[in-house]
Order: C-alpha cells, then structure tokens, then sequence
C-alpha cells in the first residue's frame, strides 16, 4: 500500500498542506484508512538509534545517540514518571548539550542501562569535557512493563551498552523491539483486556528544505491508541466478547469507574531535528511533540502514566533558522503517526494473551 504524504495528512487536519519526502522508510503493516507516515528519526541528520531486546520476558532499551552533541529540552505529563538527568534540560542550567538518550522498560531498574550507555560514549571520549576525561550526559526516562513475563528480567548497564554499540544512522526496526518489546496499551479495565503495544518511529522533511523532524516513541499506555487522522481505534481495551473495542473513554463518559495501579504504564519518546535551537526553544517543542499524544492516546496524561518526551536539536542544518512554533507543530504531527506506527507495527505475544492490531483486527 502506498504510504500517505504528510501533505495529505495534514489536510486531514486543515493546515497547509506539505509534501513528504522521508528517507530511509520502512515497508510497514497499515491500518484501514488513510495511511501513516514513515520514515525514521535516524533521518535527522546525527540521530543514530539503537536497541537490544531480552527477549526472554520480553523487555529491553533503546538509545538514540547524537555523539555530535545536541540540545535537549524535555516535558513530562504523567504523574507517574521514572526519569534520570531530566534538570539538566531545564534551560536555566548549566549543561548546554547532551550526548544520548535512552528509553528502557523495567520501569525504575531499568535506569541503570544509561550507565551502559555511558561506558560506550566515554570509551569513546564522548561527553563533557573536564580535564581529567569526559562525562556523558545521557538523560533517560523508563516505562513499566514488569507485569509482562518475569518480573527479574529487567535492561541493565550491560543492555545499555548493547544497544548503544548497535546503535545506526540507517532505518530503524519497529514494535516488538527495545523499549517497545514488553509494552501494552489499552489496560484501563485491566490486563486481561490490554494489547500489544511497541516501539514506533516517523519523520517529515519540508519540501524545498534541509529541515527534517523525526519522532521514535515506546507506546505503552493505559488508553487506548487511535489513528491521528480518522480516529480510529487501533489497539486499546479488548471487549470481553473477543470482538471488538471497548473504547475507553466512551466508558468513561458514560460514568464506568474502575481502579488501575499508580505506575503501570508510560509512553516515553523523543523529537529531533536538525535545525539549530536553544534549550528553552527545544523545551518548547517538547512541550508541543505531547499534542501528538493527545492525538493519539486516549486518555493520556492520566495518574497511572509517567508520558516523557524528549527534544533534540543536532544543529547539523546551520545557518538555517525556523520558528519555533511551526517545529513543534510538525513534531507534534510526527509524534502522533509514530504512536500509531508502534501499534500497527507489533506483534502479538501468545503466550501472555496479548493481541497485536494486526491479528485482532483481523480477527
């Protein structure tokens, strides 16, 4: 099927349209409707990504590397987040670039793989420069997937190390991979009802331009994942029948009330691009990418979500200058296809009875 250009999309969405030219896209399984976009956030110039998978639970860790040094800037939403280095992004603070960033399941334990990811950099004299070495600042955020096969299996500084060391610029895997592999969405009523979620991944170069955005996201919420355009239930709470959605917040507007665990879930991502910012423009832009989100993720942002979102600026498209706003937007734009992409992408895991969009759809 042929992939829908982010003109098109955006048409959708009554803005301006624009014309898509992604590299380094992916075949990928699409939903009904209009398709999503493609392309990765390796397609920023100096974003490399990579991931090791414990495939034994399944949990894992993705680290996106920009070994040039980038600007960061960050916004969390949820109220139930597991994060490492996050004030270093505040823009009154004194580190200007960072090194990596690493997405990982095994909700807090899982921060120890950024010490892996630390080692690799500092193998390399990668970081910030002091006179005895360099310290890598790679700041990290978690997601809790430890309701997924045994509990004991988490990413450690070893899988860290691993997925920085394969760690490329070409394009990048998605769904049951890194961050991605033991993540589930759709667990408002429980897991008995909950699908699978991933690992997903979009990117957008405006036409005429060498500015290109990207997005890469662990999905791995307690709502439910919708097409950004149509609104179309992907994958969320199952109906008890085996057919079908229960489509959460229509239960919810309709009074259902029920009673999750603090901290079970967390969609955590990153935006790129290659154009120069400050600090407080890439928070800014952060703070946009979580409309993507909001598109895609109902609800979001809830008590049992820890949702944390990255923004990286490489610089690598200098002396070009762009608003701020208009970067955000197509960030927010790029988000919400990649959360889409990170369900249509998975795969079903039998053995914990989770359902994948592909085959529940089809069944």
């Amino acid at each position: 099927m042929k992939r829908r250009t982010f003109a098109q999309s955006l048409v959708a969405l009554s803005v301006a349209p624009l014309l898509a030219s992604p590299t380094g896209a992916q075949a990928a399984a699409e939903p009904s409707g209009p398709p999503l976009i493609g392309g990765s956030i390796t397609d920023v110039p100096g974003i490399k990504v990579g991931n090791h998978t414990l495939t034994r639970r399944p949990t894992g860790c993705t680290v996106i590397l920009c070994e040039d040094g980038a600007v960061g800037g960050v916004d969390v939403r949820g109220s139930a987040p597991g994060t490492r280095e996050t004030d270093l992004l505040d823009p009154t603070n004194a580190v200007q670039q960072v090194h990596a960033i690493l997405l990982s399941g095994g909700s807090a334990y899982g921060l120890e793989a950024a010490t892996g990811v630390m080692r690799y950099l500092e193998e390399r004299k990668i970081g910030f420069k002091l006179r005895a070495g360099v310290v890598p600042i790679v700041p990290a955020a978690i997601l809790m997937d430890l309701g997924v096969g045994d509990f004991t299996i988490r990413p450690d500084a070893e899988a860290g190390y691993q997925a920085a060391l394969a760690a490329a610029s070409g394009p990048t895997a998605e769904g049951n991979i890194g961050a991605g592999a033991g993540a589930t969405v759709g667990k408002m009523f429980g897991p008995t009802f909950a699908m699978k979620g991933g690992l997903g991944t979009a990117s957008h170069q405006v036409p005429g331009t060498d500015v290109v955005v990207g997005a890469i996201v662990a999905v791995n919420a307690v709502g439910d994942i919708y097409h950004p355009d149509t609104r179309q239930i992907l994958a969320g709470a199952r109906r008890e029948e085996g057919k079908g959605f229960r489509d959460t917040m229509a239960a919810i507007m309709g009074g259902y009330r029920v009673v999750t665990s603090t901290g079970s879930n967390t969609t955590i991502g990153a935006v790129a691009t290659n154009v120069p910012f400050t600090k407080a423009e890439m928070t800014k832009i952060a703070q946009m990418a979580h409309d993507g989100f909001a598109r895609s993720i109902n609800p979001v942002h809830t008590m049992s979500d820890g949702d944390t979102i990255f923004a990286l600026s490489t610089g690598k498209a200098s002396p070009i200058r762009a608003d701020v706003s208009a970067i955000g937007a197509i960030a927010a734009t790029v988000m919400a296809h990649a959360v889409a992409r990170a369900v249509v992408q998975a795969e079903s895991l039998t053995d914990h009875q989770l359902p994948a969009h592909r085959d529940y759809v089809k069944g």
